[in-house]
């Protein structure tokens, strides 16, 4: 089993929340929180303010931890055939910008990023974190847990 650490941004200003569109190589794009691995030695934390401006061009500050979540995502269900069935453990922090405009990342994966009305995110095919990273923030658990996102039509790993 590959195991992935990673921190996700969700950041919520006037009733909109802040979406990266994941456009991988391989596979088809969807919308996601900004955030991402956290590299070897780094803080979560850390991660998350440097995901965030490689991202969408926007500096930001973390305001609270919110939760964490793990899932694990069957081989057969992984963006590459071949690979093991993967573990990805995500922490999810509520951002606040500070300034910056928005961009697509430089030589990344993530193709723009927009703040989308919060009623509009059902409408999207988009990752599950999207929805665990929303009903953290709206429900704010002092277990920092929610219940699994089922995958299936427009929700995707």
């Amino acid at each position: 089993m590959d195991l992935r650490l990673a921190a996700y941004a969700v950041c919520i200003e006037d009733g909109r929340v802040l979406l990266a569109r994941h456009a991988p190589p391989e596979g088809e794009p969807n919308w996601t929180l900004p955030g991402g691995r956290v590299e070897h030695a780094e803080d979560p934390f850390d991660a998350v303010i440097r995901e965030v401006a490689e991202e969408t061009g926007l500096e930001a500050v973390v305001e609270r931890l919110l939760g964490v979540d793990s899932r694990v995502v069957p081989a057969d269900e992984r963006r590459l055939p071949g690979l093991p069935e993967l573990q990805n453990v995500g922490i999810f922090y509520r951002v606040r910008v500070t300034c910056g405009q928005l961009r697509p990342e430089p030589n990344g994966e993530t193709a723009e990023s927009v703040w989308t009305p919060l009623p509009d995110v059902t409408r999207l095919v988009r990752s599950s974190l999207v929805d665990i990273g929303l009903a953290l923030a709206q429900t704010v658990p002092p277990t920092g847990h929610v219940a699994p996102v089922p995958v299936g039509g427009p929700i995707r790993h």
